[in-house]
Order: C-alpha cells, then structure tokens, then sequence
C-alpha cells in the first residue's frame, strides 16, 4: 500500500509546486510573518477538505453542475483581479513602507477571509482536486484509494509549511523596500495571468452551454 501512498504524494507534489494564488499568498504572509503558520494550516486542511471530497466521489456533483464551475470561474477572476490590483499599488506605491504597514496592520479575521477566497474561489483547484485527482484515486479499491489520498495530503501540508517556514527564515532579507516591489509585482502578476486565463476559460464555458 505504501507504493500508492508514493503515488498520491507525487502527485500531489506536482500539482501544488507550480506558483498560484494560493502560493503567492502563503509566500507573502510567510515574507510578513503574519499568521503564516495558521494560514498554511488552514490551506492544508482546506486541501485536506477538497483531495477528499474528489477522490471520494465528489467528481460527480462538480461535473453535474456547469453553472456552478462557471460561477465560482467568475467569481475568482474578480477576486484575483481586485488583489493583483493591490498588490501591483503597493509595488508601485511611492511610498511603500507606509502601505506594507497597512497592509500588515490588517486583523487575522480579513487575512482567514482572504485567504478561503483564494483557495475556494480558485476553479483550478477543484479541476485540479475534483477532476485529476477524482478520476485517478476514485477508480481504486477502498484501502489503495484511502493511501492514495493520504499520500496527497501529506504533500499539501509539507508544502505549505514548508513554504511559509523558509519564507519566515528569509524574511529579514526580504523585507527591503526593493525586494519588497519585486514580491508585491510578481504577486500582482501571478493573480493577474492567473484571473486572465480563468476568463478566458470562462468565455469558452458560456460558448458551450450557449
């Protein structure tokens, strides 16, 4: 069994490495060291939730539902493009330090709320959980699919500890104001590539339901 746990983990490692929004924020709050361990924790057990709902049969309802995919694609592309918008202020800010304190200065409640925008109102993660993952772990047995699942979790979770840690440790490094535009402009980039081509997608899920 543990060959299937292998396999989860593999994969779920090479789904997750790619830089997303999830990714930039985990990385931002790690550069900040605000909240960065609960909020690596809650985009674990948020993961933990969506592998677990794909792999054991939430597929199905997903696939079932297009309006559904197509509202939550909406839904991101607005998210992803308000936040890339204040992330690419704050690079440019003129005075920067200023709006890294506001920013920081932010409660842990706005950060929560943020953060579950950026995870459950991104469609590649239920693509990614529901669709890939769904359709490869649920066509195994019961014991092989529960190892399967456990192996994709457990990358999750040492991904993203592990990403908001090093963050953390680099954090006296990164916490100039020039490296400080860099991670605030790739931020920005990162959720505007991202939320462009979600509405792209968008546009061809209404091309064919219409």
């Amino acid at each position: 069994m543990f060959s299937w746990y292998l396999q989860g983990l593999m994969l779920g490692a090479a789904m997750i490495l790619p830089l997303g929004p999830q990714n930039a924020f985990v990385m931002n709050q790690g550069v900040r060291r605000q909240y960065h361990l609960m909020i690596a924790a809650l985009c674990s057990f948020s993961d933990l939730v969506l592998i677990c709902g794909g792999i054991f049969g939430g597929s199905a309802l997903l696939m079932r539902s297009p309006w559904l995919l197509g509202l939550v694609t909406w839904g991101g592309v607005a998210f992803l493009l308000w936040y890339g918008w204040g992330a690419l202020k704050t690079a440019f800010s003129s005075n920067i330090e200023l709006d890294e304190a506001q920013i920081s200065g932010q409660g842990r409640w706005r950060i929560i709320t943020t953060m579950l925008a950026v995870t459950w109102l991104n469609p590649h993660v239920y693509l990614d959980t529901f669709v890939v993952l769904g359709s490869l772990g649920g066509q195994l047995a019961t014991e092989p699919k529960r190892w399967f699942a456990l192996g994709t979790v457990s990358a999750s979770f040492m991904w993203f500890f592990g990403l908001a840690l090093l963050a953390a440790w680099f954090a006296p490094r990164l916490r100039t104001q020039r490296a400080q535009r860099v991670i605030n402009f790739i931020v920005g980039s990162v959720m505007w590539v991202i939320a462009l081509r979600l509405a792209q997608e968008g546009v061809h899920h209404l091309q064919v339901l219409f």
